[in-house]
């Protein structure tokens, strides 16, 4: 058991996860608003051995460096590199202390974002301009998937159980997906070949560059649901711009740095909430973030 537990930030837990958290601490703090600043994190942590955080806020070395009671400290956000994570790891790992991250626990939301945007687009719905001349469905459609991670291959299955011709490009080839139907293609050869793209990427991975932008070219639609930009947004900005294209995203951050007037352009979708957010998404969050207590304390404590 640890001595003392402490969420610096809001964590996203069911309330029957916030009261489990009592049979794995014997004091727990949680804070229900996100600290301004390291010095506001280090007083929150003050003499804790377990830190829980989610992405708004970063555990920094700085941080890690003046908490030394700390043992553990639990990611309720998604952890996919030590690269792109919100704490140091490599910083904790150097202290002996534990750091486990999720990942995996809002992608059904995603899809379902993803197909009432793309729907409404190819017929009208909801005041959408349309793709095409005339109301299409999605049997026939050709999608390029970037990144068939676990996102990217749920997208890529729903699309296909609804007739598209889905094809995809990753760091490395999908056998399973192939076997699938799916057929993989060099990067620049998939946007061109494809009319709908969707990027399904790592944090921090930004893929397309004004190249590939030329590659992907016009009449097109890109939709990114992706936890930041995996593009170069000064590239992403020029290629809207152009005529027939459209860009969709859930948040704002899913764009990166893009000028003031972005969003107010009439083929740019965003209505700016995450779809990944919902109540069975925070279900399976606390889930996974209770699994990654208990495995810290039964490797802590031996």
């Amino acid at each position: 058991m640890f001595n003392k537990l402490v969420a610096v930030e809001p964590v996203s837990l069911i309330p029957s996860a916030e009261e489990k958290l009592h049979e794995y601490a014997k004091e727990v703090i949680l804070f229900r608003d996100i600290p301004d600043n390291d010095e506001e994190i280090l007083r929150r942590i003050g003499d804790a051995d377990a830190v829980l955080v989610s992405y708004t806020s970063r555990i920094t070395r700085s941080v890690i460096e003046r908490c030394p009671k700390v043992r553990y400290i639990g990611m309720c956000c998604s952890l996919y590199s030590e690269e792109s994570a919100n704490v140091d790891i490599a910083c904790a790992r150097e202290r002996g202390i534990r750091v486990l991250g999720i990942r995996d626990y809002g992608d059904r939301g995603v899809v379902e974002y993803v197909l009432h945007e793309l729907i409404g687009l190819l017929h009208g719905f909801g005041g959408k301009k349309m793709l095409r001349d005339e109301p299409c469905e999605i049997t026939g459609l050709k999608v390029g998937i970037v990144g068939l991670g676990v996102s990217g291959r749920m997208i890529a299955e729903a699309l296909q159980f609804l007739g598209a011709e889905v094809s995809y490009y990753s760091r490395s080839r999908k056998r399973e997906a192939e076997l699938a139907g799916m057929a993989y293609k060099p990067l620049d050869l998939l946007l061109a070949k494809n009319e709908v793209i969707f990027t399904c990427l790592n944090k921090n991975v930004l893929l397309l560059q004004k190249p590939q932008f030329d590659a992907l070219g016009d009449r097109k639609v890109l939709f990114n649901t992706s936890i930041g930009p995996g593009f170069d947004s000064a590239a992403l900005s020029e290629w809207v711009r152009r005529e027939g294209n459209f860009f969709f995203c859930d948040t704002r951050a899913a764009a990166g740095d893009v000028p003031a007037d972005f969003f107010a352009l009439e083929n740019v979708y965003c209505p700016a909430v995450s779809s990944g957010r919902t109540r069975q998404a925070f279900v399976l969050l606390s889930q996974k973030v209770l699994s990654n207590i208990e495995t810290a304390l039964k490797e802590l404590e031996g």
